[in-house]
């Protein structure tokens, strides 16, 4: 069993996320000790957020000395969890595209909180943007409450923070084997124009980068099929083209009447999404919306 340290007292996101990813790491073969005095320190096997020290070898991971504990690429500072998610964050994932992004979706803004390098300003003053890191604080003791079970709410966010990481996990592992499904679809379709997707995969970063592709077809949560236009970039809701007017808006028999196409359920007033009930009246709707 390995004895992490960690500090005690008002706990914060990023030591309740590093224990979680240590907990996962680890199997759950922990055992997680909150303290500050120096002889317990030095007997962890694995200390960090507290001890002053970083250095890697020794399984020292504090960022509060002065020189800190590094910076990314991109100006974020290293905390606590950005620390034990670089040095075994690995051991979670299947690459290092998934190691990066789950870097990039949670732990670079816990670690940014809380080095104070990412401000989530409101634009209303007396209205804060209640992110992970306030939620996390509030569990702490108010003045009117003691630390008597302090621990105990430090590991039920430990949970917590367990099974967030594992759902952002997995949604990274997902959206990387989506990629390639993706890359797939539009290697193999004869109409550059109009790719077809067997599943619902996260499409946009990668159809964006090809030239060609305006519609994409993925079968639909309840019924059928949707046709969505493609976005002209990573950002923004400018797509590529767009279906037409006079479809816009229209569901059922009165879209089919309009269109000519079977099986249609509905096109979005916006003009950027349709559905159809067979994937052939939804592949004609695609075609017809490229032609006009």
């Amino acid at each position: 069993m390995k004895k992490v340290v960690t500090h005690n007292a008002n706990f914060h996101a990023d030591d309740v996320f590093a224990t979680a990813t240590l907990d996962l790491v680890f199997n759950g073969d922990i055992e997680v000790i909150r303290s500050r005095d120096q002889e317990i320190i030095d007997g962890g096997d694995i200390v960090y957020d507290v001890g002053g020290i970083y250095d890697p070898e020794k399984n020292r991971f504090d960022h509060h000395q002065s020189e800190g504990a590094g910076v990314r690429e991109n100006g974020v500072p290293y905390a606590a969890f950005g620390l034990i998610w670089k040095h075994f964050g690995s051991k979670l994932v299947s690459s290092d595209d998934v190691l990066r992004k789950v870097d990039e979706k949670i732990v670079q803004p816990v670690d940014g909180n809380d080095t104070g390098y990412i401000s989530p300003e409101s634009r209303i003053p007396e209205l804060d943007n209640y992110v992970v890191d306030v939620l996390i604080k509030s569990f702490n003791p108010t003045w009117s409450e003691s630390y008597d079970d302090s621990y105990d709410r430090f590991l039920k966010l430990v949970s917590f923070a367990k099974e967030v990481l594992q759902r952002e996990i997995k949604k990274a592992e997902d959206s990387a084997l989506g990629k390639e499904k993706v890359v797939s679809a539009y290697q193999q379709s004869e109409n550059k124009k109009i790719i077809i997707l067997d599943r619902g995969y996260s499409w946009r970063s990668t159809l964006t980068s090809y030239p060609e592709p305006e519609f994409v077809i993925f079968p639909a949560a309840e019924r059928g099929f949707m046709i969505q236009a493609v976005h002209k970039g990573l950002s923004g809701y400018d797509t590529r083209n767009s279906f037409p007017e006079s479809w816009r808006g229209g569901n059922d028999k009165e879209l089919e009447e309009i269109s000519g196409v079977k099986g249609t359920v509905f096109c979005h007033r916006a003009g950027f999404l349709a559905g159809n009930e067979t994937l052939e009246g939804a592949i004609q709707m695609a075609k017809l919306a490229t032609e006009q």
